[in-house]
């Protein structure tokens, strides 16, 4: 089923450039690898409404994406990625050092609006918008003394946000730039307990590097 997913995102993101493209010089229209790491944690509220408390967890990203020019300076651009989430947490008990760390497998695809304009030999290039993700795999690790215990993620499939990014594309096509999203949706499973205040979020920043041909 997820493959299909993966499929369908697929041919609707280049069936939608296309579509746009009729409408535009489609001699301007360009594609983008991209590839980075990420910085992310998952914020929120534990089940009695204290802030949840986290380490970042370093992941990364990499994928495509098109980019679409819709009026002089703007361009709009889709993209699939292939995207790792998730945080880490450190404790001690019972005088055991223990790391908990939680890895989250996504697809995404961000829709973005992005303004790009001269700068020296290149383009600075500001973007933003919103993204929808779907957890493909992923796990949640226990490591301490000699004890690691694995288990299945219990997060929903699903998550959405917003994308801000800056950067820098060289005239050769090679760009920089700082991503950063923010995850608008509760991804903890669903409780019928009122009294539960369980929230968790996806948030986090990344530098990306890429090349636009």
């Amino acid at each position: 089923m997820k493959t299909k997913l993966f499929s369908t995102l697929f041919i609707l993101l280049f069936s939608a450039s296309f579509a746009m493209a009729q409408t535009t010089d489609r001699t301007k229209i360009s594609f983008a690898v991209i590839g980075g790491l990420n910085f992310q944690n998952l914020n929120g509220k534990t089940a009695d409404g204290s802030k949840l408390e986290n380490d970042m967890l370093l992941g990364y990203h990499a994928g495509v994406n098109v980019q679409i020019p819709i009026a002089p300076e703007f361009y709009f651009q889709p993209g699939l990625l292939y995207s790792v989430k998730g945080a880490k947490n450190t404790y001690t008990f019972l005088g055991t050092d223990y790391v908990s760390t939680t890895k989250i497998n996504y697809i995404e695809m961000p829709l973005n609006l992005v303004y790009k304009a001269l700068l020296g030999k290149g383009f600075i290039m500001l973007g933003f918008g919103p993204y929808v993700g779907y957890v493909i795999g992923g796990k949640s690790t226990l490591e301490g003394g000699s004890v690691t215990i694995e288990e299945d993620l219990i997060y929903k499939d699903f998550d959405a946000g917003a994308n801000l990014f800056a950067g820098y594309e060289m005239a050769n096509g090679l760009f920089l730039q700082l991503d950063t999203q923010f995850g608008m949706l509760n991804i903890n499973p669903e409780n019928t307990d009122q009294n539960n205040e369980a929230t968790t979020k996806n948030t986090g920043f990344g530098l990306s590097l890429g090349y636009r041909f």
